[in-house]
């Protein structure tokens, strides 16, 4: 049969920058997938386009590929990613810059995938009765409109699939789904239809394992972790993907890290919610139909995956203006590491509190103690070599929030003794971008979307 290799270069924005690189130049591979979305990213974005209308997209993605374009094209490789975010255009045409620079013009061609956007939309949408409710809280997003920056919706493999069919070698989308960056260039190579969800399904499977990057070859690994081998150099997966729908999960011989069904089956099971309804734009896969089979050598079977019609709804990503925020820390040291921690956020509290001022929330942490797990039983032990205090506030009222940032540093000489760690001086005010998800009919959405392809 058939096969078709999809490799994962990026699993969000900030991982590893050589990774990309290394499956390039590791060995054979047909598609190169780089994933950088996630709903906290796509608000981070959208506050760097507030500031800059040119930004908006992740930008490691520009010099990389500069790197790796004329690798990629004399090897026919093609790259896959919704670096675009909310500025896909912006990053195309970066991309057209820089694919001429590294002295690919006239042999490259450049896919753009657009109309996941929604803002310019979105009172309109509202008109039609699309109410965009909180898909946790039921709420109207008229009771936020105001405050909206952004509304994505999650796009499949369609118009991924028809920017390969025109010949593009680099595809750049906005609010993909990360599981259609590996699906969608099986779509095209391997001929299924739009009603062969079965092999769909198992596509989803491939793309679900390949989109955290190297979560799933040993990083973040809570089986044996201890004994995996080279995470300094870790390999990131291959998707070995047959006609039938069955794939083998692999990463390039002599690479580090470890493909096995226990490292596999812990990224299947990450971020699930219904294991038998796994929903996205192309198909509902049932993830408990999934059979792995440890093939050794780093290699992993994956077949029988069940898949279903997709449901009329497509996924939105929302981010709304939602107050400021500001986060310090003062570390204090034996002896007594914590009581003086818990007397320095009182004191802190108390003076705050004196001066009267708005505020939506404020959590203290002591990070060595009960900051990961929340409050634990108990007090902690006195031998505590080092305790950090974190104590941050959130309000709608900024005002309140840089008077905070103030108060901290008097507390390194009017409070307990022994502090370190301020060096970095007064915490950063920032505005706080909330997660508003939503659901919309594919109908609204989906006749928007468009294809271009740019000569570099």
């Amino acid at each position: 049969m058939r096969m078709i290799r999809v490799a994962s270069g990026q699993g969000f924005w900030g991982d590893d920058l050589e990774a990309p690189v290394r499956q390039v130049e590791g060995g054979p591979i047909d598609y190169l997938m780089l994933d950088y979305l996630a709903e906290v990213t796509m608000s981070i974005l959208q506050k760097q386009r507030a500031r800059d209308p040119g930004a908006g997209y992740a930008r490691d993605f520009v010099p990389l590929m500069e790197r790796i374009f004329p690798a990629c094209i004399e090897r026919g490789i093609r790259v896959v990613t919704n670096a675009g975010g909310v500025h896909p255009v912006g990053c195309a045409e970066a991309l057209v810059r820089v694919g001429r620079e590294a002295g690919v013009g006239g042999r490259a061609r450049v896919g753009l995938v657009r109309g996941d956007d929604l803002m310019d939309r979105l009172d309109h949408l509202l008109d039609e009765g699309h109410s965009l409710s909180n898909m946790e809280t039921g709420a109207p997003l008229s009771e936020v409109r105001e405050r909206v920056q952004s509304a994505n919706a999650y796009i499949g493999a369609v118009p991924i699939v028809e920017a390969l069919r025109r010949g593009a070698d680099v595809v750049v989308t906005g609010r993909s789904t990360d599981t259609a960056l590996t699906y969608a260039p099986l779509l095209h190579e391997l001929g299924w239809g739009p009603d062969d969800f079965d092999r769909i399904a198992a596509g989803v499977v491939a793309g679900h394992i390949n989109e955290c990057g190297a979560q799933c070859t040993g990083g973040n690994c809570m089986i044996d972790w201890w004994t995996i081998p080279d995470l300094a150099t870790v390999g990131f997966p291959i998707v070995e993907m047959f006609e039938d729908g069955s794939f083998v999960v692999t990463k390039h011989p002599g690479s580090g890290g470890r493909v096995t069904r226990a490292s596999v089956t812990e990224q299947i099971v990450y971020e699930m919610g219904d294991p038998r309804a796994y929903i996205t734009p192309d198909v509902v896969a049932d993830f408990t139909t999934i059979h792995l089979e440890d093939l050794g050598d780093d290699r992993v079977r994956v077949h029988g995956v069940k898949g279903a019609r997709p449901t009329p709804f497509l996924k939105v990503s929302i981010a709304y203006a939602a107050g400021w925020k500001a986060v310090g820390t003062l570390t204090y040291t034996w002896p007594d590491a914590a009581a003086k921690a818990r007397a320095g956020a009182r004191i802190l509290r108390q003076r705050l509190d004196r001066l009267d001022l708005r505020y939506g929330e404020l959590r203290t942490e002591l990070v060595g103690w009960d900051s990961t797990h929340g409050p634990l039983v108990g007090e902690p032990p006195a031998d505590l070599p080092e305790v950090e205090l974190r104590i941050g506030v959130r309000s709608d009222d900024r005002g309140s929030v840089e008077r905070f940032t103030r108060e901290i540093a008097p507390l390194v000489l009017t409070g307990p003794p022994s502090v370190t760690g301020f060096a970095g001086g007064r915490p950063r005010v920032q505005e706080i971008m909330a997660y508003w998800p939503a659901l919309i009919e594919r109908k609204a959405v989906e006749p928007h979307l468009t294809v271009e392809v740019l000569e570099v």
